[in-house]
């Protein structure tokens, strides 16, 4: 073999790819070549006509018929132009090109329609977006931290039962970070901080600070480095050592205007001079991840020698070793911390105390799960809803348009590229929509990423970023297609010579047109009715949320957080209170006042209470939130005193120990019997039980009250001062007058503002009445596009059966009649939607059952409502062409052709 014919599979391959490549190149290169070519494609052609008129009149032709001749044998000049513009550069570009410059023009013509189309489009894409958003960050995108999946969350008692039942002391901490295998390291912060725990002196007027103290390895464990500065190093972390304070970068640059210059500097902190050590960036919002509607202004080092006899006092997170699965950490947890609780500080709570270990990102944002897939689904609906609307809108306009399409179809034009065509005008209606979505999107969001009273996790951090465009482009194309395939399947089955052929306004669409705008109806509403009933069930179980009794009266209370210099001395707080509390409710339009440590709804924590001479080493069946509160407090919260007494200043710290329980706890520890006057030892303490009050809902509306005492501030130190007034006039109306009479108290209180009690309630409903808020706008969005379809589909039967319902008024038909004929059509398509949508409701609604509060699945109010509105709708949407038909001149119907 001499190699000279080798045409083996491999040198073929390449010679095929190398003759590809240089076509590829020579159209991407003619492409950009147009003109050029054009002319020299001209002069060849006219250097070929040239040349055969010649030969022609050589052979003794006149030069007319030369030249005639010549264009004959040469063939169609125009056709050769287009065979060979087809042969270079790239067509499908030259094609995609004359579809969109036609596809404006005609979306142009059309505007009021383009205008409606875009509308829709908008607001159903700026709504998936938004949803998208939402989900994607508290869903799907990891938490800010380093390496988050090898996070885990630690609690005691399976996450229930307050604060303290789910905390851990300091040598719980310490003993747990030692003795672990499974874990890299433990971290913890102190999570019974309050609003105004901390107060910043030397700027200004003394002002409010929220603060949380952190362990040492809070930020190193969470993968969080300082903006400036540095984390907490050992002296700040020991009894007596030196005072230092981190900075958020919020608050860094609200106070300190961002000078990078304060790091390293002193501030006054609760009037003690401390270092401040950096700033941490913004990137990490504590409160968005930890306590969702707080805002944290500063980390404290949580000096553990200071801590170790306050009780359980610490979160835990750790971060697991690689290869370690939760599982793995849960079963170290559950031997470790019962061993632990067994040898130390509650023997008896051995068998029973274990630790929970979550996924730090399940244990966030886990709980919200069934409510976001239930909010995506929604908005999916939605989506559908603009779809089908859509499809109707556009089959209608191409049933108008049917004899332009079958005069291009006789000129030549395929019926795939008539099918492409309608494509196109639906690609760029969604791209039109997608824009206006994107913009409705983020105006939407950025609103939500600054609504810190809503009480969801990460919700600071929402943004229309990458993956939102992406979502946004997906949905856009989907939709497009969806919305332009019924046109496209009609024009594809049709008879466009047919249509050619007829010439009456009614002849152009016939009854097939009709039966598949049908359809897209009965689909509308059988969506908006699935909409409905969900929007319904949850409306219902938001409403009976708000009709839970708290056991106290929101309306007309408010609070504010107040200091005062007792001298750390018990005796000296129950007059300096006392006077205080005086003051304040000799302010005109004050009711009463009080003062509590803790407010219920905000924070909590728990002591152990049990009847005297009940067995010690019995268990609890829980642990007993604790309030210590001045007396006047239960009449200043709207709290029912059931039976006894309230606190009095002779409470002292020489009297009795006293205290008030709840219903809970009385029927706990003496059932059937009557608490008050007997001896419950409490945290401890021997304590006469002087009242009974009503069960207040301390932790969650719709968690059930736990057993609740209250102790006197004159016989225990609170950790935090909250004053409680009830008031005949708005609070903000007072503000100024109770803080003057603060100041004149204490020179020191800082300024803070008035906040109400309902406040509290709407925060710890926030996270329902966000879902509700947003299921009900989808709802009614739903309802709204399935009223336009049907009056789209009913006003366009109308106008194409002008000529019989002339024919019929002629023949005698009345007025009422013609009405009645077309509301009957109206209401038929919606009770068909309406039977189909309520079956698919009831398997929907048994899906979201977890959601529902006080309201079953089947809820006859809810889908009997439904059926009664969706009714009145696609009646009043059917009306107004009902109206126009009775309307229609028979003599002048009878000429309409």
């Amino acid at each position: 073999m001499t190699g000279i014919t080798d045409k083996s599979p491999k040198t073929s391959s390449k010679t095929s790819l190398s003759a590809s490549l240089r076509r590829a190149f020579h159209r991407l290169r003619s492409f950009f070549r147009k003109d050029p070519l054009d002319h020299e494609l001209n002069d060849e052609m006219a250097s070929h006509i040239e040349l055969a008129m010649e030969e022609y009149m050589r052979k003794g032709m006149p030069e007319e018929e030369a030249r005639r001749q010549a264009m004959v044998r040469f063939g169609g000049v125009q056709q050769a132009r287009e065979q060979h513009r087809e042969t270079r550069g790239l067509p499908w570009i030259d094609v995609l090109g004359q579809d969109l410059r036609f596809t404006f023009r005609t979306l142009a013509r059309d505007r009021s329609l383009t205008i409606i189309a875009i509308l829709i489009l908008g607001l159903g894409i700026g709504a998936n977006v938004t949803v998208f958003s939402v989900v994607d960050t508290i869903l799907l995108r990891p938490l800010p931290f380093r390496d988050p999946q090898q996070l885990v969350w630690i609690t005691g008692n399976k996450g229930v039962g307050g604060l303290s039942g789910m905390t851990y002391s300091v040598d719980a901490y310490e003993d747990y970070r030692a003795q672990n295998r499974s874990l890299q390291d433990v971290t913890a912060y102190f999570p019974f901080y309050g609003q105004g725990d901390y107060k910043l002196t030397g700027y200004g007027e003394p002002q409010p600070v929220n603060g949380v103290m952190v362990a040492g390895n809070f930020f190193e464990l969470l993968g969080i480095q300082p903006k400036l500065g540095r984390s907490f190093v050992q002296d700040e972390l020991i009894k007596g050592g030196r005072p230092a304070v981190l900075l958020s970068e919020p608050f860094w640059k609200r106070q300190f205007n961002g000078d990078p210059k304060i790091v390293g500097q002193t501030i006054n902190l609760n009037k003690t001079p401390t270092i401040v050590a950096g700033v941490i960036p913004a990137t990490f919002d504590f409160g968005s991840v930890f306590a969702p509607g707080t805002r944290m202004d500063i980390f404290v080092p949580a000096v553990m020698d200071d801590m170790r006899e306050w009780g359980n006092v610490f979160s835990l997170i750790g971060r697991m070793k690689p290869g370690v699965s939760v599982g793995q950490v849960q079963a170290e947890a559950d031997m470790l911390i019962p061993q632990f609780y067994a040898r130390k500080t509650h023997p008896e709570y051995g068998k029973g105390y274990t630790g929970t270990v979550w996924g730090l990102k399940e244990y966030v944002s886990g709980k919200l799960h069934r409510s976001l897939v239930v909010l995506w689904s929604a908005v999916g609906l939605i989506m559908l809803i603009v779809c089908v609307n859509l499809s109707n809108l556009l089959l209608a306009r191409s049933a108008a348009r049917s004899k332009e399409f079958a005069m291009r179809s006789v000129l030549g034009a395929r019926r795939s590229r008539l099918v492409r065509q309608l494509l196109t005008e639906s690609l760029v209606l969604a791209a039109g929509g997608a824009v206006l979505g994107l913009g409705i999107a983020y105006a939407v969001v950025t609103w939500l990423a600054h609504q810190g009273s809503i009480a969801l996790p990460l919700l600071s951090s929402i943004r229309v970023d990458g993956s939102a465009l992406a979502w946004t482009l997906g949905i856009a194309v989907v939709a497009a297609v969806l919305f332009g395939l019924a046109p496209g399947l009609k024009m594809s089955s049709g008879d466009l010579q047919e249509s050619l052929k007829d010439s009456g306004m009614g002849a152009s669409s016939g009854r097939k047109h009709d039966r598949m705008r049908s359809i897209l109806v009965v689909s509308e509403v059988a969506l908006a009715c699935i909409l409905m009933v969900g929007a319904g069930l949850l409306l219902r179980s938001f409403l009976h949320v708000l009709d839970i009794d708290l056991g106290f009266r929101p309306s007309r209370a408010a609070s504010m957080q107040v200091t005062y210099d007792d001298g750390n001395k018990d005796e000296n707080r129950g007059p300096i209170l006392e006077n205080m509390l005086d003051h304040v409710k000799a302010i005109p339009g004050i009711e009463a006042a009080g003062i509590t440590d803790m407010l219920p709804l905000d924070r909590n924590r728990s002591w152990n209470l049990f009847r005297k001479g009940r067995d010690p080493n019995q268990k609890p069946d829980t642990g007993t939130y604790v309030q210590v509160v001045t007396p006047g407090y239960i009449g200043a919260l709207g709290m029912r005193l059931i039976k006894g007494r309230d606190f009095t200043w002779d409470d002292s710290t020489h009297a009795e120990h006293a205290v008030i329980i709840n219903e809970s706890l009385a029927r706990r520890e003496w059932p059937g019997q009557d608490p008050v006057g007997r001896l419950a030892v409490a945290n401890g303490e021997d304590s006469r039980v002087i009242g009974v009050v009503a069960d207040v809902k301390e932790t969650g509306l719709e968690i059930d009250p736990g057993a609740e005492m209250y102790v006197p501030v004159t016989q225990n130190g609170p950790v935090g001062a909250e004053l409680v007034v009830r008031t005949s006039l708005p609070p903000e109306a007072l503000a100024a007058s109770v803080m003057k009479v603060l100041k004149q108290m204490n020179p020191g209180q800082p300024a803070t503002e008035f906040r109400s009690i309902q406040q509290l309630v709407d925060h710890s409903v926030s996270p329902r009445k966000f879902f509700v808020l947003l299921v009900s706008t989808f709802a009614g969005l739903g309802l709204l596009l399935a009223s336009l379809g049907i009056y789209g589909v009913i006003s366009y039967s109308v106008a194409r059966q002008t000529q019989e319902i002339g024919i019929r008024m002629a023949l005698g038909a009345s007025r009422t009649r013609v009405q009645a004929a077309v509301i009957g059509k109206t209401l038929r398509l919606a009770l068909i939607g309406i039977v189909l949508g309520g079956a698919a409701s009831f398997v929907m609604a048994r899906g979201i059952a977890s959601l529902l509060y006080g309201t079953e699945p089947a809820d006859p109010l809810t889908f009997v409502g439904m059926v009664v509105l969706l009714g009145i709708v696609a009646m009043f949407a059917g009306y107004l062409p009902a109206r126009r038909a009775s309307r229609i001149d028979p003599m002048i119907a009878l000429r309409t052709n």
